[in-house]
């Protein structure tokens, strides 16, 4: 998902920041969705019909699919009435005054059941705000920036967890930040970046909510959701939950807050581990590593994007490959690079995704990270056992990373794929010419735990990204990454040179 161009000026922002120290010193998965279930999967059918009769009433130009699942029910309609209104309207298309009214009438405004909600710990100017800048053009850029924090943290109304069976929207106990724009709800991984944003600006009580609405969705669902509606809780995304409540912890010291996120990191990690994930691969040596690899518990279309979805999948000639297909699509999106061509057989061909087949260099990273945390927070709170455990566990998989995804050719870690002629399950037998030779940034990942191998040099010259011949226009490839990939790879340069 491409961050939207509020949170996209907090990104580089940040980026900026970050960087300031470097400048001044030089497969199928299972079919079925673990959704919310009953009554709001009723209402997200009813949204999805009124989405594909929208994109006939007013047509593709500008059609934005997502609008139509973010749709409340309006207060005085029920879903019941909005179904049978929507059959009733004439076909094979309404006008797109009849469509208007039609949503006018039968649901509230997308966005409307979150609120606007001060931050209590927002000053104009924190005190030790950029300490270093001393440019008052800078200084002035900076908070304007800052500001924006007023803009987009919000609550979600209290209507949300009365009747949930009437939004899509996910009932959250503290204040969010939200992206903005046609992202009106919160993101797992935007979120890391929105933490350590609302750290520099001095906002932590704001920053322990953000990351403490991500707790309780792992405490309902066992894992963090791609985002807080109820059409995401199919998949997750990049797991940076340890990460931000680190963060947290060193500008805080906040013990509380460790002891009371503490319990929920386990289970996240258990998610991670569990068969849906886990892929166990031998090496020339004999040694058999769990790896973990992105995989969706879906195979329709997305919901907020089903419209595109299917457009894609019309030239598969059958169900299975359809299914396939989708499954694929919403792996990806757990994966957070949507799209790319780092997840293609065939980089321009949309339709051979192929990403629950591959072992990424970036999970695989941010689950190693999150071993190391758990391991230093139970040390921490003296849960000495579970400290051990987890520590051995990242060495294992710091042992795996390098044993099977390091290229000492390349002097860089690549993302190993399977086979795709089988079902995933069993041990595989790793084979260098399965590792993916194109260059990606996540390929470099592994600098931000500084986990490099022996071997490799930074002081070389970084590898040229180059776009690949006939590649179709993508969100992530070449010079369209976005700021995240950008702030770990910078972040990694600053520190190792």
């Amino acid at each position: 998902m491409p961050p939207p161009p509020r949170l996209h000026q907090l990104l580089v922002f940040f980026l900026v920041l970050l960087l300031l120290p470097l400048l001044s010193a030089i497969h199928m998965a299972p079919a079925a969705s673990a959704g919310e279930g009953g009554v709001e999967e009723a209402l997200l059918g009813l949204l999805q019909r009124v989405q594909s009769v929208a994109l006939r009433a007013l047509g593709a130009r500008d059609f934005d699919p997502k609008l139509y699942v973010d749709l409340p029910l309006a207060a005085d309609a029920s879903a019941a009435a909005a179904a049978a209104a929507l059959a009733s309207l004439p076909r094979p298309a309404p006008s797109r005054g009849e469509m208007e009214a039609y949503i006018s009438r039968y649901f509230a405004p997308a966005g409307s059941d979150l609120v606007a909600a001060d931050p209590p710990d927002f000053e104009r100017e924190p005190r030790g705000f950029l300490p270093k800048v001393e440019s008052a053009a800078a200084r002035a850029w900076a908070l304007e920036v800052h500001a924006l924090w007023k803009d987009l943290t919000r609550r979600v109304a209290p209507a949300v967890a009365v009747r949930p069976e009437r939004h899509t929207l996910l009932s959250l106990p503290g204040r969010v930040v939200v992206p903005g724009s046609r992202f009106r709800e919160v993101y797992y991984w935007d979120s890391y970046w929105v933490v350590r944003g609302l750290l520099v600006s001095k906002m932590y009580e704001t920053a322990k909510d953000v990351t403490l609405n991500l707790v309780y969705l792992v405490e309902k669902y066992g894992f963090v959701p791609n985002g807080a509606r109820s059409y995401y809780t199919n998949r997750s995304q990049p797991p940076l939950l340890s990460s931000m409540i680190l963060d947290i912890y060193m500008a805080t010291g906040d013990m509380v807050f460790v002891r009371r996120a503490f319990p929920s990191l386990l289970k996240e990690h258990s998610f991670w581990m569990s068969e849906v994930h886990n892929v166990a691969i031998m090496d020339n040596h004999g040694h058999v590593h769990n790896m973990s690899r992105y995989q969706a518990m879906w195979n329709k279309p997305r919901p907020e994007s089903a419209t595109i979805d299917e457009e894609l999948a019309s030239k598969l000639t059958s169900t299975a490959a359809k299914e396939q297909f989708y499954h694929q699509v919403a792996s990806t999106a757990e994966s957070g690079w949507d799209f790319s061509s780092r997840w293609m057989r065939d980089s321009t061909d949309m339709t051979t995704l192929t990403t629950s087949y591959i072992i990424p260099v970036d999970l695989n990273t941010f689950i190693l990270k999150m071993e190391q945390d758990i391991a230093f927070f139970a040390k921490l709170i003296g849960e000495s056992p579970i400290s051990e455990r987890f520590s051995e566990a990242s060495k294992a998989r710091y042992d795996a990373i390098e044993s099977v995804l390091w290229n000492s050719d390349m002097d860089q870690w690549l993302d190993y794929w399977l086979p795709t002629d089988g079902n995933c399950q069993g041990i595989y037998l790793w084979k260098p010419n399965s590792q993916n030779r194109a260059i990606f940034a996540s390929n470099f990942v592994p600098l931000w735990l500084n986990a490099q191998h022996s071997g490799l040099s930074c002081r070389r010259p970084l590898p040229v990204f180059v776009p690949m011949p006939g590649c179709i226009a993508l969100f992530w490839e070449y010079l369209k990454l976005y700021g995240n990939i950008y702030q770990h790879i910078f972040h990694d340069l600053g520190v190792l040179f």
